[in-house]
């Protein structure tokens, strides 16, 4: 073991961690994320494929990354990471749009690589920064570089939600460069790209960073056993991991937990704007609203952290579960204005969430299968988003039914509206139910569990 007792940012691997997240994540089209892809001509059947194709990829990925990561190396797999990324955004950033057809096919090879490059990130970061700490540091400050690194991350998270809806407004470009004595002419084909040509840098920089980074023990990670060795360890580690999982109730827990939350707060968050302009929200405040939610990183991360070392885990997820419960109430009833505050109150509950799964599952899981386990909390909480999709799709399709026998012909718009309010009180009643369950399920082993 190297020099005990660092501080958690003296460490090289810790550092790079947080640099790797902030930069990983900080994609300038993220405001313009829909629209930009219908700007280059694409239609929204196609949007919705591309989105599928995306989720299936990271579910598909996911376990088997971590796996890799923790026979491979996970300084070798967030490289690899970082090279798909930088491959997914070049296509995107120099695509012909001339033709349609093309441009679909390059948009899903976009899509798979964006998706890779999720799973081979997941658990293989928290994991190689864990292990350094564990190895140089002391393993009990992991609170507050979690914490340090949600506050960065949430810092990178605003400037590119508004430098990047900023810098694709041509109008607003142009009054810039008019206020600038420049005699240029800015259009929407000016800017498209703008966003993407961000991303790009940012992605050449999360290379560099991980380039950086350091693997820490030597256990079956220099690379040098053969590959089909090498393959058949990482899919014995999966399925070792995953009997690990199912056989810890603890850990089984958090995981049932984590997917029940993250599926309800997600789900409503890909429908935020439809729900702002439902309570007359003014378009233009869409991105401060996302830029003020990121603010919020910088305050919960020190409250999770806080309430994880005095708290058992049952006490802080049945606190996460009411300010859950209070932000589905509020939003239901869809208040003009005043609605803004219980859907930020619940989206701002993604924080914690990310935070007590992080916090629990690292202390609980042993180095040599850690990033196979963070991998698995991925995959629940995919699988969580995918499932809660699907229901929700077969639940607006039944409210469209009950409104059109109710009130005959209506206006498509009017009828999206309805349905969608419609909808709202149907996820307090779904959260309950599956909570009184996991309640049932999992309560003494929490109980038992001490922070």
């Amino acid at each position: 073991m190297t020099e005990a007792g660092k501080s958690p940012y003296q460490i090289a691997n810790v550092r790079l961690f947080i640099i790797f997240r902030v930069l990983f994540n900080a994609r300038f089209y993220y405001p313009v994320f829909s629209v930009l892809f219908l700007d280059f001509g694409l239609t929204l059947s196609q949007f919705a494929i591309l989105n599928a194709v995306w989720a299936a990829t990271i579910v598909l990925c996911e376990v088997p990354s971590g796996a890799l990561a923790d026979t491979l190396g996970r300084r070798n797999l967030l490289v690899f990471a970082s090279g798909l990324m930088v491959a997914e955004i070049s296509l995107w950033a120099f695509v012909p749009r001339d033709n349609l057809s093309l441009l679909f096919w390059v948009f899903v090879l976009n899509r798979i690589l964006s998706g890779m490059a999720e799973a081979a990130a997941s658990g293989a970061d928290e994991a190689l920064a864990y292990d350094s700490l564990q190895q140089e540091g002391d393993v009990e400050a992991w609170g507050q570089v979690l914490e340090r690194q949600i506050q960065w991350q949430s810092a990178g998270f605003v400037v590119a939600m508004t430098l990047g809806g900023a810098i694709y407004d041509p109008q607003l470009l142009q009054q810039l460069a008019d206020l600038l004595g420049l005699e240029i002419g800015i259009s929407r084909a000016t800017t498209l790209r703008l966003p993407i040509y961000l991303t790009l840098v940012t992605a050449i920089l999360t290379l560099l960073t991980t380039l950086q980074m350091q693997e820490v023990g030597t256990r079956n990670r220099a690379g040098t056993d053969p590959t089909r060795q090498t393959l058949s360890s990482a899919f014995r580690l999966v399925w070792q991991a995953g009997k690990w999982i199912f056989r810890t109730p603890f850990v089984l827990a958090l995981m049932l937990f984590g997917l029940l939350y993250d599926s309800v707060i997600r789900m409503l968050i890909t429908m935020a704007s439809q729900y702002y302009r439902l309570i007359e929200i003014p378009e233009a405040l869409f991105g401060l609203l996302g830029s003020l939610l990121a603010l919020f990183g910088f305050v919960i991360p020190g409250l999770a952290r806080r309430l994880s070392e005095r708290r058992s885990a049952l006490f802080n997820l049945l606190l996460t579960a009411a300010l859950i419960l209070c932000g589905l109430l509020g939003m239901s009833f869809a208040w003009p204005w005043l609605g803004v505050l219980p859907a930020l109150l619940l989206f701002c509950n993604l924080y914690l969430i990310g935070f007590f799964l992080s916090y629990y599952l690292n202390r609980a899981t042993s180095s040599d299968q850690r990033a196979t386990v963070l991998s698995f909390k991925g995959l629940f909480l995919n699988l969580g988003y995918g499932g809660i999709g699907l229901l929700y799709a077969l639940l607006l399709a039944f409210l469209r039914q009950q409104r059109e026998q109710l009130q005959g012909n209506l206006g498509e718009e009017t009828l999206k509206n309805l349905v969608f309010i419609d909808s709202l009180p149907w996820f307090g009643w779904f959260f309950l139910l599956c909570l009184a369950g996991l309640l049932l399920l999992c309560a003494r082993t929490l109980k038992q569990k001490q922070s």
